[in-house]
């Protein structure tokens, strides 16, 4: 896959390609408040962080994941991280030209932060970075998101942003629970793009 390591920065926030070497950093982030992820896989201990990671550094080397650490720019501390990931690459007819894209569309998600960066620009920048990568340098036709049905803060989050709903779709996936997970489904496509933009641009500067 093109560029699965890029670096991301913003004012608030960076996004680097997630090491072991953050794990540490990390572990520290998740232990301010480990009950905010209730309805998130979220590693909580030293174990389950380095393999969290490792499955993150596996999926990236078989071109099925992009994932991140998010750095706050103002003490350069890890405070999350996020990912792409499920990438598709849709079977074109032979000879057609697709824009020059590295696959088609992917998911945003395995999102989470750190509780002293909850209700800050950290989010809401890190998704207008990755988006804007998304569309601008892949050219991506699609990417949606998937959260717990219960999470009413992740939907309400994802609805903020600008995304789609587009249903529950039933028996998804594991839930943090380790029940099958009814997934609330959002989507944003290359058209809405632009607008989106321009609503997460405004929600930086207001």
């Amino acid at each position: 896959m093109q560029e699965n390591k890029p670096l991301l920065s913003g004012t608030h926030v960076r996004l680097e390609p997630l090491d072991h070497q953050h794990a540490g950093a990390l572990l520290a982030a998740v232990s301010i408040d480990p009950t905010l992820y209730r309805w998130s896989l979220v590693p909580t201990n030293a174990v389950a962080m380095r393999q969290y990671i490792e499955t993150a550094l596996r999926w990236r080397e078989e071109g099925n994941a992009v994932p991140f650490v998010t750095i706050r720019q103002r003490d350069n501390l890890p405070i999350g991280s996020t990912r792409f990931f499920d990438i598709e690459r849709w079977s074109w007819p032979d000879g057609y030209d697709n824009g020059g894209r590295p696959f088609d569309a992917c998911e945003i998600g395995y999102t989470w932060l750190a509780a002293d960066a909850i209700r800050t620009a950290a989010n809401t920048e890190a998704k207008l970075l990755m988006l804007t990568h998304a569309f601008e340098a892949w050219n991506l036709r699609r990417i949606c998101f998937h959260t717990d049905e219960r999470n009413d803060r992740s939907r309400n989050a994802l609805a903020g942003i600008g995304a789609k709903f587009e249903g529950i779709l039933r028996s998804y996936r594991v839930a943090s629970d380790s029940t099958p997970r009814n997934s609330a489904r959002f989507s944003i496509v290359a058209e809405e793009w632009p607008e989106v933009k321009r609503h997460l641009e405004a929600r930086l500067t207001a």
